[in-house]
């Protein structure tokens, strides 16, 4: 496994923010000089690919950068440190078909449920959105045996998947949808299945660069972030991140 060196801030980010902050640690680097190795794992779930995993076992890790519920779960374990989390940006759950496909409706509750019975495969990432379309939307719509289901990985598993013409619907955060290849997003799920996730972030218990990590979450959260954060179909939910 890839570990963060001693005299870089070492950071782990979740699918949901992943894009916002691949475009935007290049300004962070070059305004501040900090030298900064990323890895990525899902904010929930089990496995080697889940952040609370890697942690567990070594990850040299200074900031983390997860789902609210993920953060939650790491802070009951004594993994964050306290008063260190800010919420940087909203994402709603939404679907996407492989590109050049039908659009199917998506709008009311009545037409989600019925495109999901009519869906031949539908892939979700093993993390706090596949999780809770599992657990509690296919429950809801009176579904869950009835949909042809797959909960893969992470949310980059699905998209591949959808592109590659091995499921027809691939439902996720927005922003884990927005500007992939080979597929088209459809839209937001109704309000009556919608899962709103906060993407936040926090420094860890075990931190060795507390300041340089505080620079990077206050620059995450700024309004600097913010146009960043809307490319991909976020809302800025830090503190600074509206305008004045």
């Amino acid at each position: 496994m890839e570990r963060a060196t001693t005299h870089r801030l070492g950071v782990i980010v979740s699918g949901g923010f992943w894009e916002p902050y691949q475009a935007l640690l290049p300004e962070f680097v070059r305004d501040t000089g900090i030298a900064v190795e990323t890895l990525s794992g899902a904010s929930q779930g089990t496995g080697p690919k889940t952040i609370g995993w890697q942690l567990e076992h070594g990850a040299r890790i200074d900031v983390v950068v997860l789902s609210r519920e993920g953060l939650d779960e790491l802070a009951a374990g004594g993994r964050i440190r306290a008063g260190s989390d800010m919420p940087l940006a909203r994402a709603a759950l939404a679907a996407a078909v492989r590109l050049g496909a039908p659009k199917p409706d998506i709008r009311t509750r009545d037409a989600f449920r019925q495109t999901l019975l009519d869906a031949g495969t539908v892939v979700m990432p093993g993390s706090t959105s596949g999780l809770f379309v599992r657990d509690v939307v296919f429950p809801r719509l009176g579904i869950t045996d009835r949909v042809r289901a797959k909960v893969l990985p992470r949310g980059t598993d699905s998209t591949a998947a959808l592109a590659a013409g091995e499921a027809d619907l691939a439902l996720g955060p927005v922003s884990e949808l927005v500007g992939q290849p080979g597929i088209e997003l459809v839209g937001p799920l109704p309000d009556a299945v919608q899962l709103v996730q906060v993407f936040t972030a926090a420094i860890v218990d075990t931190a060795h660069r507390i300041a340089e990590a505080r620079r990077l979450i206050a620059f995450l959260a700024s309004s600097r972030a913010a146009a960043a954060i809307r490319r991909f179909g976020m809302e800025p939910a830090g503190a600074s991140a509206k305008p004045a």
